[in-house]
């Protein structure tokens, strides 16, 4: 036990005084006589036996108040088992990611809680220790060392953040400040998430370096978020019926039953849909949505998820805007059936090149190039969309009349294609419904559809898995992937072979056919942890860079490539939600950020297990607080010690009570 102010106990010299007062009689004594004093004497040594027996207890309450009330000033106290030095480095470490929204109390959000028990843990030290502050964020604030009122005041800046650091992450960004040789008192206030934390490995922490872990360990809660969304077809045209489908996931342990979940789009409420999820499970739920036939729109899925509400809203951007780049390969001057077909420059962007003239490097740029017709190829035509198709690239070859069939084998590489022109039209097949490339084409499946006729030209065997055939079990149009997709028709679009060109099936299967083979330059959303996302647009306004305009306006680092522009996001700056992509006075696409689904899942680790799988030295403590008024407590015993005056000075009470008992009730 030590002393606060070991000299008050000087004081103890004043326990003289009352055992002066009780050895001497400082009153003056009065004889009586008596005739016969031997009664009186018998009496008198009776009370005088009892009357030590008082004078000595009220002795010893005396002393014993007035030496519990000097230790009461001297300030005793038990000494704290980690001592605090002057002019040391401190490194306060506050998760505020968004998972820290979860409450540890009945009230108490994590994050205050952990604000907390930083100003507490600031308090302790002296005055002249330096502190540094790093919250999620890494903001500039943490790169330097503050006083004690400046990291006060930092503190009451802290809020929610949308990201998510490792272990690994914060540990260099200590080390990057000062050095990782350097001697500092670490303190990690988290709720150590599992799907967060990142790999732990021994001797991840310096020997130099002391590290407190503060777990803050909220209540087990189930948490509902959107695990993925997606379109059906993500690439379809303006008008088209589509499919928006939605994967929930329920992160807790009991089961939420009809949770009511909302698509709104473009600010309107476009359907509603009532899921159950099991316990640690998920399920898929679909809204029907109308494509709009050009132009962005915003969707929002939304639901209540109380008390987690982080994460009760999904964006994401249905991007109608990007064009479908196809190109024709033709070797007649007049008008095509694709052409026609393509015509709509709302929706694609064509181009005919003539066989004799081609840009070759053009196929690069496009998402569908169409061979109409042509009776020779060359070598280099044929090179030039064989490494298209390899790359990824989508070819639709329409055979010609009398087509070479040598060159037909090398760009389609079917050995066994031939060149046998039927005498009669046979009527096609009903299109298979089953068939993924008729899905959302036809609201009503009947089997009473006025069909087209074809006489082929080209024949490649039998093709079970063929898109089209005739009713001669023959494939009219085949779909072969090498690398990219092949699209091979058996005749060509003139009259004399096909009315194909003119019946209604044409027009949705060359669409779905252009869509099947669009290039994913856009996604319906991103999540805020990448760093790089790239648009195509056709044309940038002089050097103007491109502006991400949303809850906040950003210009990010970017870097422009042939037709597209790769941005570089700034992590800490963004928030989720819809951020609009402005070149100059145009706006050029829509992007949609999400939260990190990791940050969804509150599973945490216990601070006990961290401190083993870092290897479990003794530089690494644990507090055993779950909320700031017991942490109080905790940090006060380990850095200040245990305080002993209100337990003297209560004694001290307790005597001075007991004396006047004494001297009130004991004759």
């Amino acid at each position: 036990m030590s002393f606060v102010y070991p000299s008050f106990l000087w004081a103890l010299a004043a326990l003289s005084v009352p055992v002066i007062v009780h050895l001497f009689n400082f009153r003056k004594t009065q004889k009586i006589f008596f005739s016969s004093t031997r009664f009186l004497k018998q009496v008198q040594e009776a009370t005088s036996a009892k009357r030590k027996l008082k004078h000595y207890l009220v002795l010893a309450s005396r002393l014993l108040f007035l030496l519990f009330l000097v230790l009461a000033f001297a300030q005793p106290f038990l000494p704290a088992e980690e001592q605090v030095s002057a002019r040391q480095q401190v490194v306060i470490v506050l998760d505020n990611s968004l998972s820290m929204s979860a409450p540890v109390g009945e009230k108490t959000r994590a994050l205050d809680a952990g604000i907390a028990m930083a100003n507490q843990l600031v308090e302790i030290f002296p005055q002249d220790t330096r502190f540094q502050l790093i919250t999620n964020d890494f903001a500039p604030f943490s790169n330097s060392f503050k006083t004690k009122p400046e990291l006060i005041d930092l503190l009451t800046q802290v809020r929610l953040s949308p990201l998510s650091r490792t272990l690994r992450e914060v540990k260099e960004k200590i080390d990057n400040t000062t050095g990782s040789a350097i001697q500092k008192e670490i303190f990690w206030i988290s709720d150590f998430q599992k799907s967060t934390l990142g790999v732990v490995q021994p001797n991840m922490v310096d020997s130099l370096q002391r590290l407190h872990l503060i777990p803050l360990t909220t209540q087990a809660l189930a948490n509902i978020f959107i695990d993925t969304a997606y379109l059906e077809n993500p690439f379809v045209v303006g008008g088209e019926k589509n499919t928006l489908l939605v994967k929930l996931r329920n992160d807790g342990n009991r089961a939420v039953e009809q949770l009511l979940t909302k698509l709104t789009v473009n600010g309107v409420q476009s359907g509603t849909s009532a899921v159950s999820i099991p316990a640690r499970g998920s399920v898929t739920t679909s809204f029907d949505i109308i494509s709009p036939t050009h132009g962005n729109s915003r969707a929002v899925i939304s639901f209540n998820d109380y008390p987690v509400s982080f994460d009760n809203e999904f964006y994401l951007a249905l991007n109608f805007s990007e064009k479908v780049n196809v190109i024709e390969v033709k070797q007649s001057a007049s008008t095509s059936p694709i052409e026609k077909v393509f015509g709509n420059r709302d929706v694609f962007a064509f181009r005919s090149f003539n066989s004799g003239n081609i840009n070759y490097a053009a196929f690069q740029e496009s998402d569908l190039v169409v061979v109409n017709e042509l009776d020779r190829m060359d070598a280099a035509l044929v090179q030039a969309l064989r490494s298209y198709v390899i790359a990824g690239g989508t070819v639709v070859v329409i055979p010609s009349s009398m087509p070479d069939v040598n060159a037909y084998r090398s760009l389609l590489a079917l050995s066994n294609l031939s060149v046998a022109i039927e005498a009669e039209a046979i009527e096609l097949e009903t299109p298979d419904y089953s068939n993924p490339f008729f899905e959302n084409i036809f609201e009503e499946k009947s089997n009473r559809l006025v069909l087209p006729k074809a006489r082929r030209v080209l024949n490649w065997g039998t093709d079970r898995a063929a898109i089209l055939k005739l009713k001669n079990d023959k494939p009219f149009l085949s779909q072969f992937s090498q690398g990219g997709k092949i699209f091979l028709f058996a005749s060509p679009l003139q009259a004399e072979f096909t009315d194909f060109n003119a019946n209604f099936l044409f027009l949705p299967v060359m669409y779905r056919v252009a869509t099947s083979g669009k290039k994913a330059d856009w996604k319906p959303y991103y999540s805020l942890t990448e760093t790089l996302i790239t648009m195509r647009v056709d044309s940038l306004p002089g050097e103007e860079p491109v502006r991400l305009v949303g809850q906040q306006e950003i210009i990010p680092a970017q870097r422009k490539l042939a037709d597209r522009v790769v941005l570089e996001l700034p992590r800490f700056s963004m928030q989720a939600g819809f951020y609009q992509a402005i070149a100059g006075k145009d706006t050029t696409g829509l992007f949609a950020f999400n939260l990190d689904s990791r940050e969804s899942l509150l599973e945490q680790v216990g601070a006990s297990e961290i401190k083993q799988l870092l290897g479990g030295g003794d530089n690494i403590t644990l507090f055993e607080a779950t909320s700031s008024e017991t942490f109080s407590n905790e940090i006060k015993t380990r850095y200040l010690g245990t305080p002993l005056w209100k337990y003297t000075l209560m004694i001290a009470l307790l005597f001075l009570l007991a004396e006047v008992l004494l001297i009130r009730f004991l004759k």
